[in-house]
């Protein structure tokens, strides 16, 4: 059976004590298989990444939710998992015959060079849309709702907005197959009920099966 794509990607934020950002994943995974979690630790030691990967594969393939690695191909084929490629990594042409079938390949996208890199993805995050509330520092000047829709429209897959994103600005976005978060959903006092409003507020047409 060909996988579905998610219409909610929730980032994690190993910045967070561990315990509070597990209970709030597994929370935000009560919102269905909607929702998938991308596994995102850049500070972390090769052993230790790999051990959180295992801990979210445990939490995520028990509940059938998607769960996307960051940027490491070895460590979504030891624990399952789909494979997300950071910005100025590499292609998904190159990456591509290494995956097993049935395993989604999502993509960063920030301007419309990254945006031709990402033929062959199955699914693009294109930030920051607004500045994004996990990142303060980001000096990265926001795309807005009508950047978004530029950059989503040159891409051959479905995109998901990143970058500051709440249900309302969701509900604005024009081109969105549907969204991606940090602090919405890990930040928020009940993890559950925020990814559910998010998913309301996102279009049903993300949840197609993968030609």
């Amino acid at each position: 059976m060909a996988p579905t794509l998610p219409r909610l990607v929730v980032i994690t934020d190993w910045r967070l004590p561990r315990g509070r950002l597990l209970e709030a994943l597994s929370r935000a995974l009560d919102a269905g298989p909607d929702v998938a979690v991308q596994h995102r630790h850049p500070e972390a030691t090769s052993r230790g990444f790999l051990e959180e990967a295992r801990v979210l594969a445990a939490l995520c393939h028990a509940r059938g939710n998607p769960l996307f690695i960051n940027g490491r191909l070895d460590v979504a084929l030891l624990v399952d998992a789909h494979l997300h490629l950071p910005a100025h990594g590499l292609l998904p042409a190159q990456v591509r015959p290494r995956l097993p079938a049935g395993r989604l390949l999502s993509v960063a996208v920030h301007d419309e060079a990254e945006a031709l890199d990402a033929s062959g993805a199955d699914l693009a995050l294109v930030s920051p849309v607004h500045a994004p509330g996990s990142k303060p520092g980001d000096a990265r000047r926001p795309l807005g709702p009508e950047g978004f829709r530029a950059l989503a429209g040159r891409l051959g897959c479905p995109a998901l907005a990143l970058g500051g994103i709440t249900s309302e600005r969701a509900l604005a976005l024009e081109g969105a197959a549907g969204v991606a978060v940090i602090s919405a959903v890990l930040e928020a006092e009940d993890p559950a009920r925020a990814a559910r409003t998010l998913l309301a507020a996102c279009p049903p047409r993300a949840m197609l099966p993968v030609p």
